[in-house]
């Protein structure tokens, strides 16, 4: 079976995590400077974290079930090699 190791780099850990921290500075600084009331700002404020919660929410989700879905794929590739193996196995009797 083919092992896919998608280890990433300490440089591109880096710039997404740096990328992450400019998207919400500059989120953040749009809402602040904006001309609209408080409670107007606390809106979009509100929405923009929540857009921000369910983006990470929804790629954990995304992750976790590729992961499920190759974990099953292991296992029924496991089972169907002993299957062909007990097949291919002469008989001591």
């Amino acid at each position: 079976m083919n092992e896919q190791n998608s280890n990433h780099s300490s440089v591109w850990l880096n710039f997404t995590y740096l990328s992450f921290a400019i998207a919400v500075a500059m989120m953040a600084g749009g809402i602040f400077f904006m001309e609209a009331s408080f409670s107007a700002k606390g809106f979009y404020a509100m929405s923009a974290i929540m857009l921000v919660h369910t983006s990470i929410t929804i790629t954990k989700t995304l992750r976790d079930n590729q992961e499920s879905s190759r974990l099953i794929n292991k296992i029924e590739d496991a089972k169907t090699e002993k299957l062909l193996m007990d097949i291919s196995r002469p008989d001591a009797t």
